[in-house]
């Protein structure tokens, strides 16, 4: 089988099956991470996305008032998906939408007091799971995790663009 990379700082002795497993190793991750997310969701009657989004919203409006690009940005979604999805929160009463006065083009989203009362009623569930699942990093490893993973998400992002412009350059040859 044909390297499937060419960075030699990736690949051990010119063989890249360690850079493979990695890659399936992380594949399993994030499969098990989306059913976690999933099932989280399903505690308080809401999909996957739309717990994350919940989440996101409470967490990031602690800094300051929350419109829709700034979640999307955070959960690495497009604008188009969270909308369609903060409406169905702000249709289930979780989250509350106004006009921002700064710039009526946008809106800002907030939880509501029962979405909060849904949250923390989770989070009895949700502390012992997330601690299982990083139970096997200290925090030093903890914190080299989160700053390779926002690393690799970056690299995605680029590399769909050049996936998209590969695979559309195959086609214009055949």
């Amino acid at each position: 089988m044909p390297v499937t990379i060419s960075r030699p700082e990736l690949l051990q002795d010119g063989d890249d099956a360690p850079f493979r497993q990695m890659i399936h190793d992380a594949l399993g991750f994030g499969t098990r991470l989306l059913e976690i997310r999933n099932r989280l969701g399903e505690v308080i009657g809401l999909s996957g996305p739309a717990f994350s989004i919940l989440i996101a919203i409470e967490h990031l409006s602690k800094d300051a008032d929350v419109g829709i690009s700034q979640v999307s940005d955070h959960l690495h979604q497009s604008g188009a998906f969270v909308t369609l999805e903060v409406a169905k929160l702000v249709k289930a009463g979780l989250v509350d939408k106004f006009a921002n006065p700064e710039d009526g083009r946008r809106v800002i989203v907030e939880v509501t007091d029962k979405a909060r009362a849904l949250l923390a009623e989770l989070a009895e569930t949700q502390r012992p799971v997330n601690d299982a699942i990083f139970a096997g990093l200290d925090p030093d490893e903890f914190r080299t995790f989160a700053t390779i993973a926002a690393k690799l998400v970056s690299g995605t992002e680029e590399s769909l663009a050049l996936l998209r412009y590969l695979a559309e350059q195959r086609r214009s040859r055949a």
